[in-house]
């Protein structure tokens, strides 16, 4: 791989790492306090998690869910209702995501079968679930004091006899073995790889994308160990990201997506019926989004019907960000992850240098903007075709 390639394909990673150093000395190395940097994956949690549902959509063609700020906002707030009338953890829990699997149901349909626009339909949802969610919240803002919900989600994972108040070891053991788990599989992988023929990466480039990336874990985590430890909300997310980066790399079903974005006609004419991708794509995404909601709410704790607000222009911009093609087709994961991280950078270090809010919006829409132009630019794109 020549120096040409490398930089192309790891572009977004490289400007993470960029970023990361130019805020970290901007803010005088205050965005690498423990608890700024154990913040930093809990504040872009939704984008996170949202970001691999709309991955599946933008796949289908560059489509986009634009109720699922709404659609967060409703679970959120049914969620917080029942728990505030005397509900069950699990009741609250249920019903929010029950919600959220009959709004992915009729947006799934309504875009799948009856071939309403993605844009249109979504942007009517908008509307209307933010509506029911101010009605369930009698436009008031209810907190959440349940400590069951909020140990689901926001407590931190300590082991007795190990951890104490600010020195939690448990957190840089856990990400010692992870760093070997992912270097052994990645050795695994490559492998089989070579013995079916595959193309595969050279040793020195795989030894030295593990070492970057075991580096990288281990120093997280032991950030992590000087504050509180592993919250369990990382755990939520992993969990997530792992199942989606699954799906789309490993599974027929997940490449569903990739062949009706790549070419729609060609894939129903091999036998798949685009419909039913488009149902899934919308489907997953609602869940995802209601989900999400849960994790916003217990990270808050309470739920007024402004939650979620531009969300989904998050979550969409991760994607973008993190190599999603425009026009459908192309894009990863791992690379969305990366998008939700640079924009999570972004912000936090924007926040703790103090810059003003419409400042922090046009910085944003700069590097939206930039990485749409590299996307269409480098692939020689000038339209769907």
């Amino acid at each position: 791989m020549n120096v040409k390639s490398f930089v192309k394909k790891y572009t977004m990673t490289i400007a993470l790492v960029i970023v990361f150093i130019f805020f970290t000395f901007l803010t005088g190395g205050r965005l690498v306090y423990a608890q700024n940097i154990s913040n930093l994956l809990l504040q872009q949690s939704y984008v996170l998690v949202m970001a691999c549902g709309m991955l599946l959509c933008i796949l289908t063609g560059g489509n986009v869910d634009l109720s699922i700020g709404s659609t967060l906002c409703l679970s959120g707030a049914l969620s917080a209702k029942l728990l505030s009338n005397g509900a069950s953890v699990p009741v609250a829990i249920l019903a929010s995501l029950g919600v959220a699997a009959v709004i992915g149901v009729i947006q799934g349909y309504l875009i799948g079968y009856i071939h309403i626009p993605p844009f249109i339909c979504t942007l009517a949802g908008m509307f209307l679930y933010r509506g029911f969610a101010r009605v369930i919240l009698d436009s008031k803002t209810i907190s959440i004091s349940n400590d069951g919900f909020l140990k689901l989600f926001t407590s931190y994972i300590t082991i007795p006899g190990i951890d104490t108040s600010g020195h939690c070891l448990s957190a840089l053991f856990v990400g010692i073995i992870i760093a070997f788990m992912f270097t052994f599989i990645a050795m695994i992988n490559k492998m089989k790889r070579a013995k079916a023929g595959l193309a595969h990466s050279s040793n020195p480039v795989l030894l030295f994308r593990c070492v970057i990336i075991d580096v990288l874990i281990i120093a997280y985590t032991y950030k992590l160990s000087q504050y509180k430890g592993i919250p369990v909300m990382i755990l939520w997310i992993l969990l997530v990201v792992c199942v989606f980066a699954f799906i789309t790399a490993m599974t027929v079903f997940g490449r569903y997506f990739y062949a009706v974005g790549g070419n729609e006609k060609a894939t129903k004419l091999s036998g798949i019926d685009p419909r039913n991708v488009y149902f899934w794509a919308y489907f997953i995404m609602s869940l995802l989004a209601g989900f999400s909601g849960l994790l916003v709410a217990a990270r808050i704790g309470s739920v007024d019907g402004n939650m979620g607000n531009s969300y989904e222009m998050d979550a969409i911009a991760s994607c973008f960000i993190g190599g999603a093609s425009a026009y459908g087709g192309s894009g990863t994961i791992p690379g969305v992850m990366i998008g939700a991280l640079l924009l999570g950078v972004i912000n936090q270090g924007m926040s703790i240098y103090g810059l003003s809010d419409q400042w922090q919006y046009v910085v944003k829409g700069l590097v939206l903007l930039i990485a749409v132009v590299f996307d269409v630019v480098s692939n020689k794109k000038t339209g769907k075709s």
